[in-house]
């Protein structure tokens, strides 16, 4: 396993554009802290995020890993490049002629996109701890360290969506039409989603929860509503907004299901190409 991510890593050292990227993603990844900053005054109120609670554990692991999985594009374009600069640089050949396996070097990718997803879980769990523990009201072992499922959905999710990534760059070959591929992919699917509201509106979620994006979206359920501040507004308007915003196993395994699929499928592509 090592041999393998060290040959990928090598290829990232001297690859300017996906060494850019990675760190565009990174710092991204620390704005979050940024939140903690906006300090607005409002009608003679002052406005304080940090002090409404929006870092209290265990609402900042819901928050976090859903806002940070949003800037997962940046990633994703780093893992699409990674398999067009094979293609086009012909380093897929050589590795083949130097000995390495297809098998070898689909695992190869497949391990570089699980290092990527888990820093990436690392990295947050580390900025929301930090910014728990300067900001939350609740500090006691037992509050701080709940609610670290929706980390695990996060790293989930990372993997699946550079699987999917990945299964593309192989697919197109040239990582701007994969990109544009996935891009179509999430047209089909809200296409999809919407026929469903219009033609069997109660079916929607049981079906649509089995579509590969749509399953990793259901990972971690946007965290806004769940806000107690948001919360207090909507029951004095007589809004209710409960719901369930727990991560759900069955979701996690659907969401695996469609990784295996696609690095198979990866595999199966790359084994009948005649490079």
């Amino acid at each position: 396993m090592f041999r393998l991510l060290n040959i990928e890593f090598h290829k990232l050292k001297h690859s300017k554009a996906s060494k850019v990227l990675i760190i565009i993603y990174f710092v991204l990844l620390t704005s979050t802290a940024l939140i903690a900053a906006i300090n607005f005054n409002f009608a003679q109120v002052q406005f304080h995020l940090a002090e409404m609670g929006i870092f209290n554990f265990p609402y900042i692991w819901h928050l976090n890993t859903y806002l940070s999985a949003t800037i997962k594009f940046f990633l994703l374009l780093v893992i699409v490049s990674m398999m067009a600069n094979e293609y086009s640089n012909k380093t897929l050949k050589q590795n083949l002629i130097d000995g390495l396996s297809k098998k070898e070097f689909i695992l190869s990718k497949f391990y570089t996109v699980i290092v990527f997803a888990l820093i990436s879980t690392v990295f947050v769990f580390i900025v929301s701890l930090i910014l728990g523990l300067i900001y939350s009201d609740f500090t006691e072992p037992s509050i701080i360290f709940s609610d670290l499922e929706y980390l695990l959905a996060f790293f989930v999710k990372l993997v699946g969506f550079f699987s999917f990534g990945l299964f593309m760059g192989i697919l197109i070959k040239r990582s701007a039409f994969a990109v544009g591929a996935i891009l179509v992919w999430a047209m089909i699917e809200g296409f999809a989603k919407g026929m469903l509201y219009w033609k069997a509106r109660p079916s929607v979620d049981a079906v649509m929860q089995f579509f590969p994006l749509e399953a990793m979206s259901n990972l971690i359920k946007e965290p806004f509503t769940r806000f107690s501040a948001v919360k207090s507004v909507a029951s004095q308007v007589g809004e209710d907004l409960s719901k369930d915003f727990s991560v759900h196993f069955t979701d996690i395994i659907i969401v695996l299901i469609w990784t295996a699929i696609f690095i198979y499928l990866s595999y199966r592509l790359l084994k009948r190409r005649d490079l």
